[in-house]
């Protein structure tokens, strides 16, 4: 079984030349199994730098995207969990609400809600930094 294979004729430099003999002295390979391999993986990193240019830019805008918004998760999930054990802490020893106190509290929790979910859809941030839209870039 016989391989297709196409004859190319280059030249090389005296320096580029030794190194090539001097490789292809190991019996177990050849000068053309040299050539073929380094024009293979010289092909190849074209096309990672092609993706490079072409992708690269979005995935760093991307990965620094994430990068906030995990850092405002984090931000939130501290807030959160302070405010729920400063609050916790301040109403430790209260005694057991009655209805009217769980009517007030249930009322505060609704506006709260809408509040929030005001906030969100008007694109408006409590703490004043920008609505998250990716400004910039």
């Amino acid at each position: 079984m016989s391989l297709q294979r196409i004859r190319h004729q280059f030249l090389l430099e005296p320096d580029l030349s030794k190194k090539l003999d001097d490789l292809s002295r190991d019996p177990s390979t050849t000068k053309s199994a040299i050539v073929a391999k380094a024009v293979e993986a010289f092909i190849e990193r074209r096309g990672e730098n092609e993706l490079d240019r072409r992708y690269g830019v979005r995935l760093d805008r991307l990965s620094r995207d994430l990068g906030h918004l995990r850092r405002d998760v984090e931000v939130i999930l501290e807030s959160l969990a302070l405010f729920i054990r400063f609050s916790l802490t301040l109403h430790a020893h209260t005694p057991v609400p009655d209805r009217a106190t769980q009517a007030i509290a249930q009322e505060r929790f609704d506006k709260f809600v809408e509040q929030v979910g005001r906030q969100i859809a008007s694109g408006k941030r409590s703490l004043g930094t920008d609505n998250g839209g990716g400004g910039e870039g």
